[in-house]
Order: structure tokens, then sequence, then C-alpha cells
């Protein structure tokens, strides 16, 4: 049997049949403790030794749970309260902080439930987490601590401690085998009739966790080399805009929804305009001016035009740059973020980012836009592409692009049409203008694999080091 020299030193060194943790065999032996390690369970393999490892699990209340065991839980309080008669809403929220978790806990487990600006209860109730608090607090491991786990009121220590025992010594004697050949050894003959170790090739070596990009930051880069490949310019803006650029320069109405507080970040401050652009964007929303269309009509706001904003979309820096570069040709892409007031979930987020790109030129058309975006898909390595009819304020004709991925069939990942001449003529551009404007979040999510967009932005490490340096496209 050929041993390696940590394995002969390990065997010699430990009893038989006596169990020694990690720290007690790398002091007798000498070894350091992953020595010891990867020659116990290389003796393993040769039922030569057994390697143990014993989990200690212990629970203990989080400050919150230390709190919900002295105050009580939010829900046992509402409860309370609400049996001494305080079933009002309102009156219900001056007495608790924490009336809405309470609500919810006590929704949840039907025990009450709304009508109006009342709270009634179902039934009658006890709450044994309570009773759990006080067992974990006491070091008892309760049943049902999972939900406790879940509120966050109990976490979780987890200790692991690995145990070596040697079954058996082999009854030959235990030769010591050259591991190195040094030109010493050569030199010497110190090598005759000994014998040199085997290596097997079939043991996994150990993981090296080396530097790389971000996943997401490679996609980024891998959608700005094929833009800038096709002869685009790359722009940036400022995250803060007017509402006058985000907005109103698209032709999107003063009432339109999207320029709602809840999909819109407002700031409680106002820009200046440029007087040229302002009068002219102002009465096509009216009558139309001279594009031909008859306008949004009724009133329109000086005021809500110069109203600050958390940028809803990339596209009010490409518009901003036609304005300023109005004669053809011109290509330009932005890749950046955008803000809205999201309700954050598996994919939605309040910040995201977008990539957003314009064409000006005097012979284009709808034709050239979808071979563009054709184009662009089929490098980032989706090879059907399909385009479905879309709406938007500012485009006519308007698409949103899809891509088929196996498993989840057609995926939309955008929009896309061109400007309207409501768009483009109060601001001058001279020309064409084919725009489009994707959604980074979603096309990285496709291409990773991924059902979460949030773990995108999420510090998790072994995510980050399974991600492969390099994926092969589908």
């Amino acid at each position: 049997m050929m041993l390696s020299p940590m394995e002969i030193t390990l065997i010699k060194s430990l009893e038989e049949g006596k169990d020694y943790d990690l720290e007690q065999a790398a002091k007798i032996s000498g070894l350091n403790k992953d020595a010891v390690l990867k020659a116990s369970y290389l003796l393993q393999e040769k039922g030569l030794a057994e390697v143990k490892v014993v989990k200690d699990i212990s629970y203990r209340l989080t400050d919150e749970g230390e709190k919900y065991l002295s105050e009580g839980l939010p829900e046992e309080r509402l409860y309370s309260l609400i049996k001494q008669g305080v079933d009002s809403i309102d009156q219900a929220k001056k007495e608790m902080k924490d009336f809405g978790i309470a609500i919810g806990w006590l929704r949840k487990k039907g025990i009450a439930k709304i009508e109006g600006k009342k709270i009634v209860l179902l039934k009658d109730a006890d709450f044994r987490e309570k009773e759990l608090l006080k067992k974990i607090d006491d070091g008892e491991t309760p049943e049902g601590v999972d939900e406790l786990i879940r509120r966050k009121l109990v976490s979780v220590d987890e200790k692991k401690e690995i145990f070596v025992r040697i079954l058996k010594k082999p009854s030959a004697e235990i030769k010591d085998v050259i591991k190195d050949l040094t030109p010493d050894i050569l030199i010497s003959g110190s090598w005759k009739g000994k014998e040199f170790l085997k290596y097997d090739v079939r043991i996994p070596s150990k993981t090296i966790f080396t530097a790389k990009y971000h996943p997401y930051e490679k996609i980024v880069a891998e959608c700005r080399k094929i833009f800038l490949e096709m002869g685009f310019t790359e722009i940036k803006g400022s995250f803060v805009q007017s509402s006058f650029w985000n907005f109103d320069a698209l032709f999107q109405p003063q009432d339109h929804p999207a320029r709602d507080m809840q999909d819109t970040f407002y700031l409680d401050a106002y820009e200046d305009l440029d007087d040229d652009f302002v009068e002219k964007v102002k009465r096509t929303h009216i009558d139309g001016w001279k594009t031909g269309s008859t306008g949004w009509g009724g009133d329109w706001s000086l005021d809500t035009a110069r109203k600050l904003v958390l940028r809803t979309h990339t596209t009010a820096i490409t518009i901003h740059y036609l304005a300023m570069n109005p004669e053809p040709p011109v290509k330009a892409f932005c890749i950046d973020r955008v803000y809205r007031r999201e309700s954050i979930d598996a994919t939605h987020l309040p910040e995201f980012d977008q990539l957003e790109g314009v064409l000006l030129d005097k012979d284009v058309g709808f034709r050239h836009l979808l071979g563009l975006l054709r184009e662009f898909f089929l490098k980032m390595g989706f090879e059907d592409v399909r385009f479905r009819p879309g709406y938007f304020p500012y485009t006519e004709p308007s698409v949103e692009p899809e891509v088929y991925v196996d498993g989840l069939g057609w995926v939309e990942l955008g929009g896309a049409g061109v400007f309207r001449k409501e768009v483009t003529e109060p601001l001058g551009i001279k020309g064409k203008v084919l725009a489009w404007g994707l959604g980074m979040g979603r096309l990285a999510m496709l291409r990773l694999g991924m059902k979460d967009l949030r773990k995108l932005y999420q510090p998790d490490l072994g995510w980050l080091r399974e991600i492969p340096v390099s994926r092969l496209r589908w």
C-alpha cells in the first residue's frame, strides 16, 4: 500500500481506535490542520481511518426577539387592545408604533380582519410564539422554531467539528517515500531502493478563487462593445433631470400616469429652461404647433416642466443630446441608472440600468430599426428574435423586441420605435430618429440563468465565485 509522507506521519503519530479533533491531531503529528484533514480523507479512502463531522446547532434570541419576549409580540399587544375595546384603526395606530406589523400577523393567522376603519376579531387566540421565545431564552430547542427564524426573532449558530480515528495500521512496515526528486537525491544515489510517491489525478484539487469582473459588469461591457463597434458614440448625463427633458420634450402629456408621484421621484427644486425649446414644445402639447398634430389640448404648466426629477429613463439623455446635435447623421447610446417608485420584488427594483440608443439620419426607416436591433440581439447570443407591436407616447410606429429562451418562451426586453414629429420638430431635429430602450437587468437575468433580479446587486460571494469566468452562449 502506497502512502504519502503526510499520511505516513499522521498514521504513525495517532493511536489506533481513538478519536482526535484536528487541533489535537495537528499538535501530535506536527502537521498543520489542512494537512491533517487532507491526510485523514486519503487514509479514509484506503480504509485505514474514519473522518466524522459533528455539527452543533444552537439558537439564540435576536434583539427583536428579546424585545418581544419582554414586551409581547406586536400581534399579541394589538389583540389585547382590541379585547379592551380599542377596535378603531386610527386609535390603534396612536397606541402602537408597530401597528402595521401587528395587524399583518393577526390577519395572516386568521385572528382578525378589517371592515372599513374597524378591526374585527374572528376568533380567540393564544400566542405560543411567546412560550417558544421563553424556552429558547432558557437554552431549550423547542419545535416550531423555524417560523421564529423566518421572522428574524431567533438566529441560528452552527458549529462544525471534525474528528479523525485511525481504524487500523498496515501490517507491513510503512516505508517513507520520495515526494520530490531533487538534484541532491540523484547525485547522492539515495533514491536507490526507495519508493516514489504516486499521484492520484482523480482527487479534486483545491479550489482557487481568482479575481474576476462581476458578471453583470461583463454584460454591460459586452453591450457597450457591440454598439461602439457599430459606430455609435456613448453619452452620459445627470441623474437629476427637469420634467421638461424627462417628459415634455418626449411629448408625454402633463397628466400622463407615468408622471404621477406613484411612478416618479420628484425633488423639491426647479430648473430654468431654454426658452427657444419651451415655447415650441408647449405649443405642440396644446394644439400640435406646425407638426400636423392636434396636440393633447388643455393647459400646459411651465412650473410642472421646470420641476426636477430623478430620471425615469435614459431617453432624457438621448433626446437632450439630439436637441444639441440636430444635424444628421448622429448615432449615440447611453447605459446608465434610472429611478422609479417600484415595490421591490424578484423582477422589480426602484433603481436599475437601461440601455438607450438613438440613430438620426435622413434616409432611415422602421426596417432599419428592426435590422439594427436584431443584429444587436444576435451578437448577444439570442438566435430567435421577433418584434411585437407596442405603444409609446413619443414613437410611431412602436415595437417591443422579444427573444426566445428555452424554458421561458418569448421574453420582452424593452421598447423601440421611430420618434414622432411632435418630438423632433419642436427641438429642431432634422431627419428621422430611430430610438430604443432595453432593460439591462432583465437581459442579464436571461444571460446568467437567474430568477431574482436582486441577486445582481447583493454581495453574495458564494454565487460570485460559482459564476464561471467565461460562459458559452446558448
